[in-house]
């Protein structure tokens, strides 16, 4: 028997660097639309859960079909709040309710080219190693650490000390580097034990969950939405569909929601 996991969709309505980013229309409908989508076309799912702090985007992840079992506290929805808070507020939220999971997985809004696929193929290769604690998105990094730089009073220090075959890391050919991947937001999923044992979202025992394609693009700054939308345009990628005719806010809405 496979152990139960529920998708968790983060949506805060503070976002900075794109104003409501998780509720702006990225094609026909929300952002946060495609991934509610693809974890309900997945059918991995006991539940698909949006955590949020506001009442509009609550109304709006419902529906797309996604269940809001309540308002995440404000103190939970700030730019420097870790992860770990809000995961553990929902669960045990959840769990209080009388449901319990064996396993969660973050689905961020900010991933729209995630899919249905994508979703199952993380999931049969979690269940695949018995001794980790989670697993995690990742791609190869396309700026190589070594090659990455503090700045202390106008004078460079290269984050990575040291040599490479008696060659300063930062003066290396980069075929010769050692291979370094980058995490992304398309997924995470993890046991629930590891959140309520050692307030942790991964534990310790992590396993990489290997994109493909534009699996782990993600959309958090105003350039991003623009080459989403072209990509979109020029039929290089694709969003997960959705049946339902696209969510319009109207003006009174989008004022209230304007204002936090």
């Amino acid at each position: 028997m496979k152990p139960s996991i529920v998708a968790l969709i983060p949506a805060r309505s503070g976002s900075k660097r794109i104003k409501h980013k998780n509720i702006r229309h990225l094609g026909m409908h929300p952002l946060m639309a495609y991934s509610i989508a693809s974890a309900l076309q997945s059918g991995v799912f006991k539940s698909v859960v949006l955590s949020t702090d506001s009442v509009e985007y609550g109304r709006i992840g419902e529906y797309y079909g996604a269940e809001v079992p309540g308002l995440r506290p404000s103190e939970l929805a700030g730019d420097g709040s870790p992860d770990i808070e809000w995961v553990d507020f929902t669960l045990k939220e959840l769990f209080a309710r009388g449901h319990n999971y064996d396993c969660f997985s973050i689905l961020r809004p900010t991933s729209p080219f995630r899919s249905a696929e994508t979703v199952n193929r993380a999931w049969m290769e979690f269940l695949e190693d018995k001794d980790a604690d989670s697993l995690r998105a990742v791609e190869k990094c396309s700026q190589h650490p070594a090659k990455m730089w503090f700045i202390e009073e106008n004078r460079m220090k290269p984050v990575l000390e040291g040599e490479n075959n008696g060659v300063p890391w930062h003066n290396s050919q980069y075929q010769t580097l050692t291979e370094i991947y980058a995490q992304n937001a398309s997924l995470e999923i993890a046991w629930t034990r590891v959140v309520l044992q050692q307030h942790s979202i991964s534990g310790n025992e992590i396993i990489p969950f290997f994109t493909r394609g534009s699996e782990g693009f993600d959309v958090n700054r105003e350039y991003d939405w623009e080459y989403a939308s072209y990509l979109l345009e020029q039929k290089i990628v694709q969003l997960p569909r959705i049946q339902s005719k696209p969510y319009k806010l109207n003006r009174t809405m989008m004022e209230r929601t304007d204002n936090g």
